[in-house]
């Protein structure tokens, strides 16, 4: 083992509640000046901290802020109210969904990364959109289970759609995203393309 390594075997671990201090000063900085112009140095400042010690835990700005990005709110809760429409507005509304400003400004940030940034890519979909989407897939599995789905229904194109909606009007459209907006897109789009035909 070289002094190096013996050195960093002895250093405390970035853990607990200064790990998530440090999570936090990274969401402030994101906020400030998107994730182009983010800085290891930058969130080290932030939170009181060296940058060896955020490097310690953190290989890349990449991984730190999308581990910031998965620390905040959690996954909304997956609702079964044996019901899809209740379902889809209980998961899509509130805090960690789509009406939650927190959630849709964060994703506004990392925008540009997303397409340019292909390790950012890689671990954004992986550790955020995948979690989410896994919300939406078993509501709408769940339906199907109970016959409330038409037969020929794609839950590839489907499950992404209401998201895909929102987050178009919003940074497309300026709109600002609210229950009744998700309320409009589940009643007009998403139930009937999804329903049975009678």
């Amino acid at each position: 083992m070289t002094p190096a390594e013996s050195a960093a075997a002895v250093r405390p671990r970035v853990e607990g509640d200064r790990e998530q201090e440090i999570l936090d000063a990274a969401l402030e900085v994101l906020g400030e000046v998107g994730y182009d112009r983010l800085t290891m140095d930058a969130v080290a400042q932030r939170a009181k901290a060296s940058k060896a010690t955020l490097y310690r835990r953190w290989n890349s700005k990449a991984k730190l802020v999308v581990e910031a990005l998965a620390s905040t709110k959690g996954v909304p809760l997956i609702p079964d109210t044996g019901d899809l429409r209740t379902d889809l507005l209980t998961a899509f509304c509130g805090m960690g969904g789509l009406t939650d400003h927190d959630t849709t400004s964060t994703f506004g940030a990392v925008m540009t990364a997303v397409s340019t940034d292909p390790e950012f890519a890689a671990e954004f979909r992986q550790q955020v959109v995948e979690p989410k989407s896994r919300v939406s897939r078993v509501v709408f599995e769940r339906a199907r289970d109970r016959g409330d789905l038409r037969s020929d229904l794609d839950l590839d194109i489907v499950v992404p759609a209401l998201a895909g909606i929102v987050l178009h009007r919003v940074f497309v459209l300026g709109e600002r995203p609210d229950a009744a907006l998700i309320e409009r897109a589940v009643d007009q789009i998403i139930l009937p393309a999804v329903r049975p035909q009678p």
